[in-house]
Formats: C-alpha cells, sequence, structure tokens
C-alpha cells in the first residue's frame, strides 16, 4: 500500500510540474498579445467578452470529468483572469461593500485577479464606469423568485454604456450573527429582496425580529460586525470576510434560488453563436395596437423573447418603457431588419447590447 501511495503521489507531483509550466507558458503568450496590441496601437482594456465565453465553452466541451463543468470552468477562469491581468489589470465596479453577492458575480465572471472596486449604490457603477473609474461594471438584473431589478432597468435607458456580459449566480442565504440562538436575535438587517425569499423561513424561525432593510447584504453584514449584535442575511463570503458566525444555513425558500446580472461597459462583442441581445423601446400612445406592432415583427420572423418587463419611462405621465431580451444577436441576418422595423414602428427604441449568454 506504501508503494502505490507512493507512485500515485509522484505521478501528482509530475503533473503539478507539467500543469504549472503551462500555465506560464500560457501566461508569456499573454504578454506577447500585450506587446503585439502595444505595437498596433491597441487599447489597455485587452478583456474579450466573445473571446473569453468561447474559450469556457470549449473547456467544457473537452470535460471528461471526473470534476464537474463548472469547476472545470471556474480553474480556466482563474488561469485566465490571472494571465488577463499580466496584459492589463481591470478595474470592475460592483455594489459593495465587500461581501455582496454582486462581488461573488464579479469574480465569478472576470476570476479574483481583477480590482474590484466596491460602490455605495447601482447608480454610482453606472457613474464609475461612464467615467472612466472603472472599464466595466457588474450590476444585478433580476432574481428567479422575486424579479427585476428597476433601478437597473432605468439606468439601462438612459446610460450611453452597453451589456457586454451575463452573469447566473446561484444564491443562498445564511443568517450571520454573533449570537449563539435564534431566539437571542430581536433585530435582522438585510436587502428587501433578500427578506422577500427567506420570508417563509424568517416567519416561521425569527416572527418577531424586527426586519431593517439596507442598500446591500455586504452592507448588512458589516452592520451587525460593527454593532457587535443584531443579524444580517448573507453570504458565505461575507461571513468569512466580517468573522461572522453562520447560525442557519441555506434558509431562502427556494433552494433553486438565482440571481442574473449585468455586465457593463463600452465594448459591443462579436456574435458567438449563442448570444442575447436586449433592447429597450416604448409604443405611441394614441396609437390602437402599437405594442402589437412592436411585437409582431419578432414572432413573424421566428425571433424567440425571453423576456418583457415594463417600466415608467420618466417622460410623461402613464408612458412607459418595455425591456425585451431576445435570442441571437443584433449583427445576425435575421435580426437586424427585424430591429430595424420595429426602430421605425416605435416611440423610442434602442439596443442596450448584444452578449454572450452565460456560459454556467
Amino acid at each position: 500500500m506504501k508503494d502505490e501511495l507512493k507512485k500515485a503521489r509522484e505521478r501528482i507531483d509530475a503533473l503539478d510540474q507539467q500543469i504549472q509550466g503551462l500555465i506560464s507558458e500560457r501566461a508569456r503568450v499573454a504578454q506577447d498579445i500585450r506587446d503585439i496590441k502595444a505595437k498596433n496601437g491597441g487599447g489597455n482594456d485587452h478583456y474579450r467578452p466573445a473571446r473569453e465565453a468561447e474559450v469556457l465553452r470549449r473547456t467544457i466541451a473537452r470535460n471528461q470529468g471526473p470534476l464537474p463543468d463548472d469547476v472545470m470552468a471556474k480553474l480556466m477562469r482563474e488561469i485566465m483572469s490571472a494571465c488577463l491581468a499580466l496584459e492589463s489589470p481591470l478595474k470592475v465596479a460592483y455594489l459593495g461593500p465587500e461581501g455582496t453577492y454582486t462581488q461573488a458575480a464579479v469574480y465569478k465572471h472576470f476570476g479574483h485577479a481583477v480590482a474590484a472596486r466596491a460602490a455605495a449604490a447601482i447608480d454610482e457603477i453606472f457613474r464609475d464606469v461612464e467615467s472612466g473609474a472603472a472599464a466595466y461594471g457588474v450590476v444585478p438584473i433580476e432574481n428567479s423568485t422575486e424579479g427585476i431589478v428597476s433601478s437597473t432597468l432605468d439606468w439601462l435607458a438612459q446610460t450611453p454604456l452597453s451589456i457586454c456580459g451575463e452573469v447566473w449566480l446561484p444564491v443562498h442565504h445564511h443568517m450571520l450573527t454573533n449570537h449563539e440562538s435564534l431566539a437571542d436575535i430581536t433585530h435582522i438587517y438585510a436587502h428587501a429582496q433578500s427578506f422577500a425569499q427567506c420570508r417563509k423561513w424568517l416567519d416561521t424561525k425569527v416572527p418577531r425580529a424586527e426586519r431593517i432593510a439596507v442598500a446591500s447584504n455586504g452592507l448588512a453584514a458589516r452592520m451587525v460586525k460593527e454593532q457587535g449584535r443584531g443579524a444580517a442575511i448573507a453570504g458565505q463570503a461575507a461571513a468569512e470576510f466580517y468573522g461572522l458566525g453562520v447560525l442557519a444555513s441555506n434558509i431562502e425558500d427556494d433552494p433553486n434560488n438565482t440571481t442574473r446580472f449585468l455586465v457593463i461597459g463600452r465594448q459591443n462583442p462579436e456574435p458567438t453563436g449563442q448570444d442575447m441581445t436586449s433592447l429597450v423601446m416604448s409604443a405611441h400612445k394614441d396609437r390602437a395596437g402599437a405594442l402589437f406592432q412592436l411585437l409582431e415583427p419578432f414572432a413573424q420572423s421566428g425571433i424567440n423573447l425571453t423576456k418583457i418587463e415594463s417600466r415608467p419611462s420618466r417622460r410623461a405621465a402613464w408612458d412607459y418603457n418595455f425591456f425585451v431580451d431576445l435570442e441571437g444577436h443584433q449583427a445576425e441576418g435575421k435580426i437586424r431588419p427585424v430591429l430595424d422595423l420595429v426602430c421605425s414602428r416605435a416611440a423610442f427604441f434602442k439596443v442596450l447590447g448584444s452578449y454572450p449568454r452565460a456560459v454556467v
């Protein structure tokens, strides 16, 4: 048995050496790419959403186990992140403070080699990217159980930035506190959506505790840490960052609870064959069937709409913007004419971006 273990460990050591050598070689090629771009007048932004999505999809397609696809993709993402940082470190704004789910979405999409920049509110994320303080921003757009994040939609309608990626993050809420019993908890901090996602559990386990809504779950954890009392609903990353105990795990009512995030920036990714396009439009209020006329061309052309949401446009009372997600890229031959036709019929029309679909 000892000889078998020794041989197996020697084999692992040899493989580790090969893996490390290949990673170093990949990093040197990344540096070569940086130099080639510099010679040809390329900018400092070396992140390419379409390219990186294709690399991850090929990684999953090659995977033969025993590691699952999401783990293999995560490993490749971190290698790509480290190599990209050699070319030009990315600054990415997110909804802070540290320990939020938005920060977790940043690391899932970009890897841990980015310079993550915390913002106090969603509007600050947009302003950071618009001003150049950050190259990209990550903003929550919708939750699988509680629906849309309205402030993100409102900013998308007015920003000059584009959507250039999406992230799907499974969300598991934990009760973080320094107390040893649920009976000791008199008040709980969390984002309003998190309270809604845990409503049944809270009503059953801590029905008398006061629920105090704050800007983010990371802020909730920080407040509990600073005050030394109360509890916060947040993720495992917040527990580790703020040194709080986990009194109860996975308290969300829906075990499949997932939040979708958007990556915003100035890029317009090229088609990958597995893309989404988001747009916002409004119908002429004085025309009967105006909304139908906007949606009809999509159905006639066989373009699948995956979501439609309405929000007050703020241009006039009872005037609405309609936010639409569709399958495909705006540059595709089937889609471009349809968008042009819908634009001609709309009172307001704007393509928010075409981007690779979330890989895992």
